[in-house]
């Protein structure tokens, strides 16, 4: 930094090096005499930065890489020519943070990503305002893992709600959360021995619509108890269990509620018509519930809730729910991100620069993943200097996002012990742990005949639903057709895919008579785009005769919907751990003892087909 107007440059970097040196000592004042009043470390921060470092404070974005210094065309095209790696991208912006995804390579590996955040915050504390980064990411486990093998995979939070209901109905006679609870801890640990300080999870909506496209299995239940109570026990797992500098912030998303929709907020724009009375007995409970165990964060809903709001904004945009419900009712000063804004649910309205200082205005701390960033920053800076974004209130905001990095000890260690990761990452203990929990969710729904467990022997066809996202970048079913012939059975996979075309069913039903049983795996075989396709295979497989086992590996509605198939599992989940703990109950080696943390409605849409609560024992 040049030395202007009299050396004002050079006392502000002096300043912030002498706010961080006393954070890092530790200083706090203890109120006694002998001691020297202190001066507010946030303020004293606060006074040393430019207008344009706290706009950049404000700001978490994407960046591509797996180094902080890899050069990438993607970096050049979104923040500028001249920034083409991601140091330069936190040095030029002062941001307040980065947020990894595989796609843009940051998650290669454990020890690459712990590299990575090092750099990262060694660019943003040796430039500008000497500031270090939130780092974060969505690792809700279940469908939104972006962090994998060989890091501990853990089950998604519906899965979790199951072992919770089994264990609360007396199945266990440990702590019914125990199992939300350690998994977060896992998480939380792991993600920090990667430099990553702050995980966007958990899920806070309730899942009360069975054709919501956008959190299903992702949501622990339909009951706001269920959802309110295991929230709860995600956030002590995530923050409460060590020191500050060891654990990663949590984030209760999304409020007001995301879980009665059926548009998914990243295409289109879903309106709520809850009352404020319903609102208040089911969506709101679990934001409670998160807030009074010390959430450091909350994400906003790309949603509109007409008896809420009526002027149609998306919530995010809301000054009635963000600082009316969030703020004020509910009382919490925490920092609140908004969901991604290249979000569909939240551009519509209005252009790329001004949502940014709409969500401001509104009461959001963090401006998350623009799509423009430089119309974003630009566009705030505008407000700013306009008046219509006033000072004070984005000082507030980057008080809040300094206390977090206080609080979560990102300030006095931003960086990690890359020797270290290993010790961490995917331990024994971790992995054995993760094991457990997933053996614990599977919940048999049918078992019509008898068909379960089976006898090791005879011909193992899998097929149906399935990806490649894991690292071996073998098929779903491929990966289940591997754990069945561990046990000495033949096993083949033909997989299909979530829209089985008419070719495949019928290459499905030809090698289905040369077998003695048939798995077929579906996800969202309930929902409007991919159900068709896979009720014909379902349909198709069931004339035979030959024995299916159907595995809903995504929400369990499927079990209704789906007919033909003898015995019904739902494992909530498709990683590896859990299609272990497919196996074993497919051969007898474990007992089902997952319980239903949601009702599944008839396939009519009257009454119920399978109850909360729900789940065979044998």
């Amino acid at each position: 930094m040049t030395i202007r107007a009299g050396g004002r440059s050079l006392r502000r970097v002096v300043a912030v090096m002498l706010v961080l040196a006393s954070l890092a000592a530790g200083c706090t004042d203890n109120g006694s005499a002998r001691t020297p009043k202190r001066p507010d470390p946030i303020a004293a921060a606060m006074s040393a930065m430019t207008m344009e470092q706290k706009v950049g404070q404000l700001f978490v974005v994407g960046v591509s890489g797996a180094s902080a210094q890899d050069s990438s065309i993607q970096n050049a095209k979104n923040y500028g020519s001249d920034l083409d790696t991601p140091a330069k991208i936190v040095a030029r912006y002062n941001l307040g943070g980065v947020i990894y995804f595989r796609d843009s390579g940051n998650l290669v590996t454990p020890r690459q990503t712990a590299e990575l955040s090092n750099g990262l915050q060694r660019a943003a504390t040796t430039s500008g305002a000497k500031l270090p980064l939130l780092i974060s990411v969505d690792q809700e486990s279940g469908s939104i893992d972006r962090v994998r093998a060989p890091a501990t995979v853990l089950p998604g939070a519906m899965g979790l709600g199951s072992t919770y209901v089994s264990a609360s109905r007396g199945n266990k006679t440990a702590d019914a959360t125990a199992d939300a609870r350690q998994a977060a801890e896992i998480t939380s640990r792991e993600l920090r021995a990667m430099g990553i300080n702050v995980d966007h999870a958990p899920i806070a909506d309730v899942n009360v619509n069975p054709d919501n496209p956008v959190i299903g299995s992702r949501s622990f239940s339909s009951d706001p108890d269920v959802v309110s109570t295991l929230v709860a026990a995600q956030v002590a797992g995530f923050e409460g269990s060590g020191s500050a500098d060891q654990l990663v912030s949590a984030t209760a998303k999304h409020f007001p509620g995301h879980g009665d929709t059926n548009v998914d907020s990243h295409t289109g724009i879903p309106v709520i018509n809850s009352s404020r009375q319903e609102w208040e007995r089911i969506a709101a409970p679990p934001f409670k519930a998160a807030i009074k165990a010390g959430v450091d964060s909350i994400m906003t809903a790309h949603i509109v809730m007409p008896k809420l709001d009526p002027s149609g904004d998306p919530a995010t945009l809301s000054k009635p729910i963000l600082t009316g419900l969030l703020r004020q009712e509910l009382g919490f000063d925490g920092v609140v991100f908004t969901d991604s804004l290249s979000m569909k649910g939240v551009r519509d309205k209005y252009g790329d620069a001004r949502v940014p200082v709409l969500a401001l205005n509104a009461g959001a701390d963090v401006l998350l993943t623009p799509p423009d960033f430089r119309a974003a920053y630009d566009g705030v800076l505008s407000a700013i200097r306009s008046g219509e974004l006033s000072q004070q209130h984005v000082d507030q905001s980057v008080r809040r996002i300094l206390r977090l990095k206080i609080n979560r000890g990102v300030l006095k260690h931003p960086v990690t012990d890359v020797a270290s990761v290993d010790r961490v990452v995917g331990t024994k203990d971790h992995l054995a742990a993760a094991q457990r929990i997933s053996d614990d969710s599977i919940t048999l729904l049918r078992n019509d005949g008898a068909i379960l467990p089976r006898k090791p022997g005879g011909k193992v066809l899998v097929t149906g639903w399935g990806s490649t996202r894991y690292p071996s970048q073998k098929h779903t079913t491929a990966l289940l057709a591997d754990r069945i012939a561990a046990r000495g059975v033949s096993a083949r996979a033909v997989a299909t895919g979530a829209q089985p075309s008419a070719e495949q069913v019928k290459q499905v039903a030809a090698a289905e008579r040369d077998s003695d049983l048939v798995v077929v795996l579906t996800n969202r075989g309930a929902s409007t785009d991919d159900g068709a396709a896979q009720h014909a295979l379902v349909t198709e497989l069931a004339k035979t005769g030959v024995p299916v086992v159907g595995v809903a590996v995504g929400e369990p509605y499927d079990a209704a919907q789906l007919p033909g198939c003898g015995a019904w599992l739902a494992s909530y989940g498709s990683s590896e751990p859990t299609l272990e703990s497919i196996t074993k109950v497919l051969f007898g080696e474990l007992k089902p003892t997952g319980k239903l943390p949601v009702s599944i409605p008839a396939p009519d849409g009257k009454g119920v087909a399978y109850p909360f609560g729900h789940g065979l024992s044998d």
